[in-house]
């Protein structure tokens, strides 16, 4: 078992956010966490990476509650990907070098700056390697902070809605990389999304969240019309092509 959650709640001072979440993930485990703006994806995604102090509830990394984990033995486990992010004057190749801090211990190796250049590769990036962080489009910057993070070679990857600043072509490549990376290295996912199609495409477990609950979770099998209908409020149908599932409003 990768990650085990169990029962963890959120609140601020009046105001419950998220309630007795709980769910676990297998290595090569690819989490889409659906719902409604509010629901508590965020929330969820912050407090699993100690950024929030849940009020109760236990979060479990192969066995080892991360609450015990400090600094760069928590990087080091979990790597976050946020909404949204500082863009300071950087080359990108700096920028995503300090995804290795939690391994650097009195200098810059040479496997340190091999798997940065991996991962340059891997995004598509290298031809922007000594560009500055602050020169790139929203899309582009938004490939670096993934990159930054995959260079922490985790256990659990987390990432706030990763596509929300690419276009089409991005958006599939940027998903399509990290279920390889998921496959690849035996790594656990999850991925806060709006997106239901994108989420059926490439995960392969879901987590659909209703006001601050768990609705339902599960496989592919659960996101059916009627599920999607309580949770979203909207009429949709679900067809196949090319044997994906499509999700259509109605």
């Amino acid at each position: 078992m990768t990650l085990l959650v169990n029962n963890i709640s959120f609140s601020y001072p009046k105001k419950d956010v998220i309630n007795n979440i709980a769910f676990s993930l297998r290595q090569g485990d690819y989490l889409a966490v659906l719902g409604t703006n509010g629901a508590g994806k965020s929330t969820l995604l912050k407090c699993l990476n100690k950024i929030l102090k849940p009020q109760s509830g236990v979060v479990y990394i192969n066995g080892i509650d991360s609450s015990r984990l400090k600094g760069p033995e928590l990087a080091k486990n979990i790597a976050y990907v946020p909404q949204s992010h500082d863009c300071s004057k950087k080359t990108v190749f700096d920028s995503i070098l300090l995804g290795r801090k939690p391994y650097i211990k009195w200098d810059v190796t040479q496997r340190d700056i091999d798997i940065v250049e991996n991962v340059l590769k891997l995004l598509n990036l290298e031809n922007y390697s000594m560009r500055y962080t602050n020169e790139l489009s929203g899309g582009e910057l938004q490939k670096v902070i993934i990159a930054r993070a995959l260079v922490q070679e985790p256990k659990v990857l987390l990432m706030d809605e990763p596509t929300s600043n690419l276009d089409l072509k991005n958006q599939i490549e940027v998903l399509k990389t990290i279920k390889y990376i998921v496959n690849e290295r035996k790594i656990s996912a999850i991925v806060a999304m709006h997106d239901l199609n994108l989420a059926l495409r490439f995960a392969n477990k879901f987590l659909l969240l209703k006001e601050g609950e768990v609705f339902d979770f599960g496989d592919a099998t659960i996101l059916n019309s009627e599920l999607i209908k309580n949770v979203y409020d909207i009429d949709v149908a679900i067809e196949e092509f090319s044997g994906i599932p499509v999700v259509i409003p109605i």
